[in-house]
């Protein structure tokens, strides 16, 4: 597991796009609108500000075939900075190795690193991920209750 840099961006890109895509063919609904192209040079300008982390899991080969997302946040709730998980994605062919669990590991630990309180993560929609839920629960996650929402601000 390592922390990703700028030219990892466009390997980054892709698994995020394939997440995606998997989440939509699941529910049968377009609920994403992602551009791969617009989406690498943002990444690239997010991990240099340092607002933005992804810590990856690479094959001997340099293949990265998972990737966890990490920003900042903060709330009164929380007792003060967090981290929120945007993304979450290994390959389905290195899904159940232990490589999700050495992302979560490792995105545990970059946590407690940058002081944060806690992590969060949403998962996709239930009941067609509850195995993904069941794999969070099993890296240490709890269930807070509610469903995430969202309202576009910018058309």
């Amino acid at each position: 597991m390592e922390e990703a840099g700028a030219a990892d961006a466009e390997a980054i890109v892709s698994l995020i796009g394939d997440l995606l895509e998997e989440i939509m063919k699941a529910v049968g609904a377009k609920v994403f609108s992602f551009d791969a192209v617009q989406s690498a040079p943002q990444l690239r300008r997010w991990l240099d500000l340092g607002r933005y982390a992804a810590i990856v899991a690479r094959e001997p080969g340099g293949r990265i075939v998972g990737v966890v997302t990490l920003s900042e946040s903060c709330a009164l709730y929380a007792g003060g900075f967090f981290g929120i998980i945007p993304e979450f994605y290994v390959v389905p062919e290195r899904r159940s190795l232990g490589v999700g669990a050495k992302l979560a590991a490792a995105a545990s630990a970059y946590a407690r690193s940058r002081g944060w309180q806690r992590l969060e993560v949403t998962t996709p929609p239930l009941p067609q991920f509850q195995r993904t839920l069941a794999f969070y629960e099993r890296q240490g996650f709890s269930v807070t209750g509610g469903r995430k929402c969202k309202q576009e601000t910018h058309r």
